[in-house]
């Protein structure tokens, strides 16, 4: 059994392109851009607590999603306490309201009430689970599991093992995201120090803070700050995985599905991180011998990032893996907007970022890795056609750009959704 899309153009087997989406936008995103699969969550029972999506927004994705062909899976993989099983029976009319292709477990428990109360549902177990060896994914598989999320810390060469140890279920292993710097997502710094447990996508993201080591010495109570030189401050700071410099022998090593991290991601990471790997697998498909992946690691680059490790691909993490000296952004480019109409005379542009005549910017078409490149003379607001210097996000602001801007482009490409970027200033 084998979960991999095929693709149009070249009939070639690839692995499904999975994305995350935490609002209705990162649905219609992923959509357009090309996700095969998308995985959403809910307030309460899930990693997804803090996403901004309510049920009924959850059903319409999934109902665009199918209308599209494509699948979306529920996230489930909260660690169950007492008190959550008493919830089931709501969660229960939640999940048969929305129709998901599956649901993603963490849970023994959880998965036994799944089974019991929707037997008719795939079942995928969570990389919460720290599935790390074929014994675990035959335990899993004999438990009803249709796929296994292997946990981050699996190597390349120990997937391979596993791939060919458990030719009957699905493999999923996460391409791109945030790393936790706990063992995949095991960590209780949030919930021991602030009280929002990150289980349940409420970590307050602890191992991001600068921190001071202090020694004390315990008999005069006396506190000494220890020095630190500018590397020693983000002690726990994990770059951000990125398996786009590997992606070949990602590809060449059968797994079912490729998955994008980001929960609590806008719309425009969504879109632009599936566009660079939705290109990117579709370049290998057409010539796997002749595929580089240059092209589509310049368009990551552009994401704010904090910086990119490939982690634990080739076993134990490598001097790459942390970023000691700062948790912003190391990219000069970020988000100017996203299209929200188009008539035959106009792009309407919502802004994301603040914009100034003369800035270019460079929207993403799907499919086209070098996009289109608009120079703006002016900024017209999008309110009442009146020119302005430049203009602040926020508030819906969003500027018109006339069709003669973009002289030569193909007009019909531009649709809703679509996302423009601009070099930062």
């Amino acid at each position: 059994m084998r979960f991999c899309a095929e693709n149009i153009n070249t009939m070639t087997k690839l692995p499904e392109l999975l994305a995350p989406a935490g609002t209705l936008d990162a649905f219609k995103t992923a959509i357009l851009y090309g996700a095969n699969a998308i995985y959403a969550g809910l307030p309460g029972f899930s990693m997804r607590a803090r996403a901004k999506i309510t049920v009924d927004e959850v059903r319409t994705g999934i109902e665009l999603a199918h209308a599209a062909g494509r699948k979306v899976y529920l996230a489930f993989n909260l660690f169950a306490h007492e008190r959550d099983f008493e919830n089931m029976p709501r969660v229960s009319e939640v999940i048969n309201y929305l129709g998901p292709d599956a649901l993603i477990v963490a849970d023994p428990g959880v998965m036994m009430w799944v089974r019991e109360h929707h037997p008719s549902i795939p079942i995928h177990v969570s990389t919460q689970a720290n599935i790390c060896s074929a014994a675990a994914v035959k335990f899993w598989q004999d438990a009803g599991a249709r796929l296994c999320v292997l946990a981050r810390e699996v190597s390349h060469n120990e997937f391979k093992v596993i791939r060919e140890k458990c030719p009957d279920i699905g493999l999923e292993i996460f391409i791109h995201g945030a790393m936790c710097m706990s063992y995949s997502g095991r960590c209780l710094l949030s919930n021991f120090i602030t009280g929002r447990p990150a289980n349940r996508g409420a970590c307050a993201q602890l191992c991001r803070w600068k921190y001071d080591v202090i020694l004390r010495e315990c008999e005069s109570g006396i506190e000494m700050p220890i020095d630190e030189d500018s590397r020693g401050a983000y002690i726990m700071n994990s770059r951000d995985l990125c398996l786009m410099p590997r992606l070949r022998e990602v590809l060449e090593s059968h797994p079912d599905s490729l998955k994008i991290e980001g929960r609590n991601r806008s719309e425009y990471y969504v879109g632009a991180v599936v566009h660079a790997y939705r290109c990117a697998m579709d370049a290998y498909a057409r010539a796997p011998g002749s595929f580089d992946p240059a092209p589509f690691m310049e368009m990551l680059d552009r994401m704010e990032s904090r910086g990119y490790t490939t982690a634990f691909f080739d076993g134990t993490l490598g001097p790459d893996a942390h970023n000691y000296e700062t948790t912003r952004s190391t990219s000069d480019w970020h988000v100017a907007g996203v299209i929200t109409a188009v008539d035959a005379q106009k792009i309407t542009l919502e802004l994301r970022n603040e914009i100034s005549a003369g800035d270019e910017i460079v929207f993403i078409l799907p499919g086209d890795i070098n996009g289109v490149r608009v120079i703006l003379p002016q900024i017209i607001n999008a309110k009442n056609n009146e020119p302005r210097p430049k203009m602040a996000a926020g508030q819906g602001n969003s500027i018109i750009i006339p069709r003669e801007w973009a002289r030569g482009a193909d007009w019909g490409r531009f649709v809703p959704y679509i996302l423009a970027q601009k070099k930062k200033r």
